[in-house]
């Protein structure tokens, strides 16, 4: 007889590197399987809603071609030969690799390396333990967030905004330097209820006409890197049409009169022969955000991947402060809320045992560290052995020639802890299977909301894949690092991080599902007083002394202190007359999802918007080969025809493999590791580029 199998809906949030971490409803079959993955209804700012590749997880998780044991390099590096060892096997050569190169080269030698593959704050985080403990070389996170946190916080003073949940009840949303429909889609789920229910309308801020601005009611077509200009010449038509809210500028802002005075240069005409946006479409939408008092800013983190891209997320950071949004209701300006979680990790990561003396390596700079940049390598040694989670570097890194010569090196020991055989574990020497999501305890937050959660094991996880503490468990014992984070499980780390933060223990958290921690309207609001230590959004930024990040990196001395274009970015000139955005695509996340059918189906091979004068102009039809490059390297992909961007940019709708890409050079051949100004990053969407049709090895056009 039949019997049919038992399906449990169990809850969890999602891991990967998106601010919505959206609250999951999901189906493990017989304890062993899991089925179809939903948004939760219960969890208000997901609202029962997913993007498809997460509603697809099965997939994922299920995949005929995950990791499943540990595995020692056979054949030269990289090409892709492994033999089956033991989990004893495998540890104990990290381990004795790992003293090696302590011994020879020195502990600042060995560099664990992460990111976030999982935003899961154990799984995440807990590497760090083992760098402090041992005073490896750290590890300065700079390739996402930085550069779009201090933009945000040099005007408010912390990172946090109005409730995100606000857009339902804003009569105007402005979705800036960002595409949710591809990268966070629950934004599009409050900004269309406000347009449902109380006819909002919503605007788009973007350098293509891509899935988001399609949806808008207003769309604002700008070059690459020139947003601040744009913002500038909004507030000057606020200011002079009397749209600027004074009363409020002198109560909440440090220097309204100066600011006005210089933007009386920065005028629309001004602003349009920078950012190519039309004069009318400045003035139209300035008249717009100035009549709208209830006007949300949902600024973005792709408008800041360049290297001006501090001084642009403040420049539009600073409309809604002119207006005074900030005091009403669905108004005001929202980008992350990492100053709320307050998180105490110092269980996780060990912060008992950080030597502050030791070195800090730039995540960005990964191919300028393994080929021996004296100041990458801040003077110090060289890289010999590394432990990489959670991340894909020898995909996604910038100055990929670099990063591939890099990891080339016989000389480097590389233990790579993955899911799948990706681009960075066929480099790998020792390769070591990873868990997903729902095969281990974590603990999580939202970064676009305000929600944390325990996300707790569902089911047990194929073969011998084993999670990323207990690796760092087994290396700890081997390596004689000694810490109680070693000592502990998911679980008690996760109970002792809630405790030292004042978030109660982890059983109270797990019947709270899906906590909610926005602070009240007043606070979100600002509405007694801004951060800084004067109470006031600050017009003027101080780039010295930001309230984020590991000040003084890249040109910080010539940062405009008023919002300004900023003219550091990479300008096309004769020999490179393009200017290049790797936007995110939408069924990828990063280098996640590259193994998914449904993703690879949808996205096909690597392709790169041109607009069609420019194409014609280059003798490149629809479907043409193409190669772009620069001083960095070269790429060869597919050519779009696309009218939805200025003439002189192409976007690159990405992160494909490099071995997707015609030759097998990805589009991260292209872009720069430099920092960015004033606490680092890196500038993926501001490269200068040329265009040419693609010849085949054999001379014959394609």
């Amino acid at each position: 007889m039949n019997q049919h199998a038992k399906v449990d809906i169990r809850h969890s949030t999602c891991p990967h590197d998106c601010p919505s971490a959206c609250a999951l409803d999901i189906e493990v079959i017989d304890g062993r399987s899991i089925g179809r993955v939903r948004g939760s209804k219960q969890q208000t700012y997901t609202a029962g809603v997913v993007c498809a590749k997460v509603a697809r997880y099965a997939d994922r998780i299920h995949h005929p071609d995950r990791l499943l044991y540990p595995m020692r390099r056979t054949g030269p590096k990289g090409s892709g030969q492994f033999a089956r060892i033991s989990w004893d096997e495998a540890l104990d050569e990290v381990a004795a690799r790992f003293d090696q190169a302590e011994r020879e080269f020195g502990a600042e030698s060995v560099w664990p390396y992460y990111y976030a593959g999982t935003m899961g704050l154990v799984m995440r985080d807990g590497i760090n333990r083992l760098a402090h403990v041992k005073k490896y070389s750290r590890f300065y996170s700079t390739i996402c967030a930085n550069i779009a946190r201090v933009g945000f916080a040099i005007g408010t003073g912390k990172i946090a905004g109005v409730d995100p949940r606000e857009m339902g009840v804003s009569d105007l949303v402005v979705i800036w330097g960002t595409n949710p429909v591809n990268t966070q889609v629950n934004v599009m789920t409050h900004a269309s209820r406000a347009r449902k229910e109380r006819g909002a309308k919503i605007a788009a801020v973007d350098v293509y006409n891509n899935d988001t601005m399609k949806q808008a009611d207003i769309k604002i077509l700008l070059r690459p890197g020139t947003d601040g200009a744009f913002a500038c010449g909004v507030m000057h038509v606020l200011f002079r049409e009397g749209y600027a809210d004074r009363a409020y500028m002198d109560h909440y802002t440090d220097c309204p009169d100066e600011l006005e005075a210089h933007l009386a240069t920065r005028t629309p005409e001004w602003a349009s022969n920078i950012s190519g946006v039309p004069v009318e479409e400045i003035e139209a939408f300035a008249r717009l955000v100035g009549q709208t008092k209830r006007a949300f800013f949902r600024l973005g983190y792709g408008f800041t991947r360049s290297r001006n891209g501090a001084t642009q997320m403040h420049a539009a950071l600073c409309i809604p402060a002119v207006t005074g949004a900030w005091q009403y209701e669905g108004g005001g300006a929202f980008f992350n809320n990492a100053s709320i979680w307050q998180f105490n990790e110092s269980i996780i990561e060990g912060h008992d045992a950080i030597d502050p003396t030791t070195r800090w390596l730039d995540q960005s700079k990964i191919g300028r560290i393994l080929t021996g940049d004296t100041d990458a390598l801040k003077g110090g040694g060289p890289v010999k052995a590394m432990l990489i989670q959670n991340t894909n570097p020898v995909t996604v890194a910038p100055e990929q020639a670099l990063v591939r010569r890099g990891f080339a090196r016989e000389d480097l020991f590389v233990a790579v802890h993955e899911q799948f055989m990706t681009e960075t574990a066929v480099m790998a020497d020792i390769v070591l299977p990873a868990t997903m999501f729902m095969e281990h305890d974590d603990l999580y937050y939202g970064g676009g909301h305000q929600h944390i959660s325990v996300g707790a094991k569902l089911i047990d996880p194929p073969g011998e894949c084993r999670s990323n503490h207990e690796v760092l468990q087994g290396l700890g014992r081997r390596l004689n690092a000694v810490h109680p984070g070693f000592e502990m499980t998911p679980r008690e780390l996760i109970d002792a991080t809630l405790k030292r933060s004042g978030h109660g223990d982890i059983e109270t958290l797990e019947a709270d599902l899906w906590r909610d921690i926005q602070p009240d309207f007043r606070t979100s609001h600002y509405l007694d007083g801004f951060a800084h230590p004067d109470k006031k959004f600050h017009f003027k930024a101080d780039w010295a002394n930001p309230p984020s990040g590991k000040p003084g990196l890249g040109p910080w001395e010539q940062m405009p202190s008023l919002p300004d274009h900023w003219t550091v970015i990479e300008e096309a000139d004769e020999a490179h007359p393009f200017r290049l955005a790797t936007s995110p695509s939408r069924s990828f996340l990063n280098t996640s999802f590259n193994e998914t059918p449904s993703s690879i189906a949808r996205e096909g091979s690597p392709t790169v918007m041109i607009h069609p004068e420019d194409a014609a102009s280059l003798g490149i039809a629809d479907g043409d080969a193409v190669m772009l490059g620069n001083t960095r390297g070269e790429t060869t992909l597919t050519a779009r025809l696309f009218d939805g961007l200025r003439r002189g940019v192409l976007v690159a709708e990405s992160i494909h493999p490099n071995k997707a890409h015609i030759g097998g050079q990805g589009i991260n051949m292209l872009t720069g590791a430099e920092a960015v100004a004033p606490v680092g990053g890196a500038a993926f969407h501001d490269n200068k580029v040329w265009v040419k049709k693609a010849t085949s090895a054999s001379g014959r056009k394609r």
